[in-house]
């Protein structure tokens, strides 16, 4: 992947063989062969290593289709505000169930589709209910250049952010620092760091009742006409009829 990807869904990996490392939400998070991952697609996220070339499984499911699965709420916590989550155990089961779930989800019959998407959400509640609390953590030092500058902005993009202030929190030179980020990731900082914020507003728009300025603010931008301009560039639509479609239903 030769540049971050976002896109508003929960996508779930799984490999056959080998390996698949992401760097999302400032962490590096390697997901091993027969280990189901999951993670929110609409934070930033990047493939910086893969292991082997076998083909692996890619499913996602629509946000407001997650948040209508009665999942645990710390375990949807964790996944809205950037974890990358494995599974604890290999399970030899999903391989097939994942190969009948291709299968159901590409006819035309309704009642396998819909048999395909209960046991997507059971596969969820099943996750969710065997994980710890055991949030895995990750070394600026064992990062190199640009992932510390993804790492640095992943963890700071609420405060006011320039490529100055990143560059001398970091101890590098800004027009380095600037260069090697777009060379690496195909982005620039300033994108980057919207795309973040970005990400943190639509978690709360369809998590909280917070007006739309609050979630402005709160996110990192300094003015709400900004907000509402960066948004519907990134979106396709106001924040408020983004919170109407993907909120659940009460």
């Amino acid at each position: 992947m030769p540049r971050p990807d976002r896109h508003n869904e929960v996508e779930l990996n799984f490999l056959t063989a080998g390996s698949l490392t992401y760097l999302l939400g400032g962490q590096r998070t390697t997901i091993e062969a027969g280990r189901l991952g999951i993670f929110w697609a609409a934070i930033p996220h990047q493939i910086v290593d893969i292991e082997g070339d076998a083909p692996y499984f890619v499913m996602t499911l629509p946000l407001s289709e997650f948040l209508q699965a009665e999942l645990d709420l710390s375990f949807v916590n964790r996944i809205l505000r950037g974890e990358l989550m494995v599974d604890l155990v290999q399970n030899k089961w999903d391989e097939m169930t994942l190969q009948r779930w291709e299968q159901d989800l590409k006819t035309d019959d309704r009642v396998l589709q819909r048999a395909a998407r209960l046991e997507v959400q059971a596969r969820l509640l099943r996750f969710a209910h065997v994980m710890t609390d055991g949030a895995i953590t990750t070394s600026m030092a064992a990062l190199t250049r640009a992932d510390q500058i993804a790492c640095y902005i992943a963890r700071n993009y609420q405060q006011p952010l320039t490529s100055q202030s990143i560059a001398e929190a970091l101890d590098i030179h800004a027009n380095y620092a600037m260069t090697l980020f777009k060379k690496t990731f195909g982005t620039t900082v300033t994108a980057f760091i919207i795309q973040h914020r970005i990400s943190h507003a639509q978690r709360l728009l369809v998590t909280t009742d917070a007006a739309i300025l609050n979630v402005a603010l709160d996110s990192g931008f300094q003015s709400l006409s900004r907000f509402n301009e960066a948004f519907k560039a990134s979106c396709g639509c106001a924040p408020r009829d983004f919170r109407k479609t993907h909120r659940p239903m009460d």
